[in-house]
Parts: structure tokens; C-alpha cells; sequence
């Protein structure tokens, strides 16, 4: 079972970039995934995450109306779009992905390795 996150890169503030996190090994289409970041010093924290049909989606406040997460059961692929981005964003970016639910609560099951996503001002 792996989760493996990509699409990182650098990026000047204001930009954007999409991240994607695919799944293999099983089938996450009745999974919720979420989306966290850990920036150089800090705490993990939530970013995003999306429910197992894709119509339910939770953000963190500080990417509301910036970060949209969306997901494609039949790619088995999970993605977040990132807008207007600012230096603060920038993090390691980890999907995960849980049978039992989503949200910043969960305690996922299943982690990728994290994409790096660096903002420049």
C-alpha cells in the first residue's frame, strides 16, 4: 500500500501549483484523504481533506478560498490545487488516507513520503 505525493517545486509568491497524491496497492475510493504540511521547524499541521465521494471538503483557515482539494476515484488519485501562494506555504506536503473518515481529526492510516513546495517572495 502506497501513497506517493508529487508536484512540488519552487514557485514566487502569487503563483500556483497542483499537487497529486496517488494510491496503489488498494483501493482508496471509499477512503477519506486529507492533505498536511510541516514547515522547516514547525509542527505537522492539516492543510485540506476530501471525503470518500468527493462532494465533502474541510480546510484549514489559513488556505480557504486559496487551496482547493478534489479527487479522481477512478485514477485512485488525489490532488490539491494551490493558488495565490505565499511565502508562508512553504512546507513538506504529505497526503494521507483513512477508511474511517476525513478532516484535520483523523488519525490517518496510510502516508506518502511528501513533496517539497517552496515559495519564494
Amino acid at each position: 500500500v502506497q501513497l506517493q505525493a508529487s508536484g512540488g517545486g519552487l514557485v514566487q509568491a502569487g503563483g500556483s501549483l497542483r499537487l497529486s497524491c496517488a494510491a496503489s496497492g488498494r483501493t482508496f475510493s471509499m477512503y477519506g484523504m486529507g492533505w498536511f504540511r510541516q514547515a522547516p521547524g514547525k509542527e505537522r499541521e492539516f492543510v485540506a481533506a476530501i471525503g470518500w465521494s468527493g462532494g465533502s471538503t474541510y480546510y484549514a483557515d489559513s488556505v480557504k478560498g486559496r487551496f482547493t482539494v478534489s479527487r479522481d476515484r477512478a485514477k485512485n488519485t488525489m490532488y490539491l490545487q494551490m493558488n495565490s501562494l505565499k511565502p508562508e506555504d512553504t512546507a513538506v506536503y504529505y497526503c494521507a488516507a483513512d477508511p474511517g473518515g476525513y478532516g484535520p481529526l483523523i488519525e490517518y492510516d496510510y502516508w506518502g513520503q511528501g513533496t517539497l513546495v517552496t515559495v519564494s517572495s
